[in-house]
């Protein structure tokens, strides 16, 4: 599948991305895409564009600042506020340009960005529907839970040194994204799954090469602070699918299905992966494209047509 780079601003750092665009003339209705913790844009994401490509759908899927081919000061550095900004800023790209439908835009996003993108169509009107898969929904629960007592302690020691190198002008410190738990080394990660590395090492190697597997400690500070469980309530007129894994331990799908519950429009929908944990969506493909074929499926019932006040009144006359 061709796609085509491209570059634009977001707050004065140049971002970097991948626009697809499906056979025809458009301009055509657009998914816009990011990925989760550490992701890069070649990580997974190309497949799911391929699978909306195919049901006439353009795909913008890019980098946020400080990751892979974007710049930014500070690599590896996660600021969910600034990603859901360069979500934003991505979108008014996507306006500028004469493929696209800019009344007839999506959001899709996985794990990390899949709690960015409840909030970003909570707060951005120009998002007509949205997608969000094994959503990170509270940061502090889910670092409390994936971690245990003992190492949250640790954890939270960590983010506390971090922050006073900071404040007395010393420069950001690093950890790894992931590693096993009481190893050798004992080393204190972000997400302290075996499994993740293993399948993030295996992407490294095959397909994203850009991918670093580590993260700035005051991310991890951030990710502490992270709460989209205010947003969700607010989609009160965007259809929205959720899609969770039976049986995700890593963000939690108890969460995440009191934040589904949350969501006041009737056009929504619960989608289950059965027999699929968190990291089973990226390292088995047959989970990958029923994710991929139920999004396709919520955009294109939802997105290929502009919704209108005349339409919706219509249906109750």
């Amino acid at each position: 599948m061709g796609h085509r780079e491209v570059e634009f601003r977001s707050d004065g750092v140049t971002l970097r991305g991948d626009l697809y665009l499906p056979e025809g003339e458009g301009p055509f209705p657009t998914i816009v895409m990011a990925g989760g913790w550490c992701y890069v844009k070649e990580l997974r994401q190309p497949q799911y564009a391929a699978a909306f490509v195919e049901r006439g759908f353009a795909a913008l899927v890019f980098d946020y600042r400080n990751i892979g081919s974007s710049d930014g000061d500070f690599r590896q550095h996660l600021d969910p506020w600034e990603q859901i900004a360069d979500y934003k800023n991505a979108i008014s790209y996507l306006e500028t340009l004469p493929e696209v439908d800019a009344d007839r835009i999506g959001a899709w996003g996985i794990s990390y960005s899949g709690g960015h993108v409840l909030i970003l169509g909570a707060i951005d009107d120009r998002v007509k529907v949205v997608v969000s898969n094994v959503p990170v929904i509270a940061g502090d629960l889910n670092m409390r839970r994936v971690h245990g007592t003992e190492r949250f302690r640790k954890l939270k020691a960590l983010v506390k040194e971090s922050r006073a190198r900071l404040a007395t002008g010393g420069e950001h410190t690093y950890m790894g994204m992931s590693a096993t738990p009481n190893g050798p080394d004992d080393e204190l990660t972000t997400w302290p799954f075996d499994e993740v590395k293993e399948t993030f090492v295996y992407l490294k190697e095959t397909q994203a090469p850009k991918h670093e597997h580590r993260n700035t400690v005051a991310s991890v500070e951030n990710l502490l602070q992270y709460d989209a469980r205010p947003y969700p309530p607010r989609l009160v007129d965007t259809p929205t699918m959720m899609i969770v894994a039976n049986d995700d331990d890593i963000t939690l799908w108890d969460v995440e299905l009191d934040a589904f519950n949350s969501i006041p429009t009737p056009d929504k929908q619960w989608v289950v992966l059965p027999a699929t944990d968190h990291m089973t969506l990226y390292s088995d493909l047959t989970a990958l494209d029923f994710a991929a074929a139920a999004a396709g499926s919520w955009f294109s019932e939802h997105l290929m047509t502009p919704k209108s006040i005349s339409n919706t009144i219509g249906q109750f006359s």
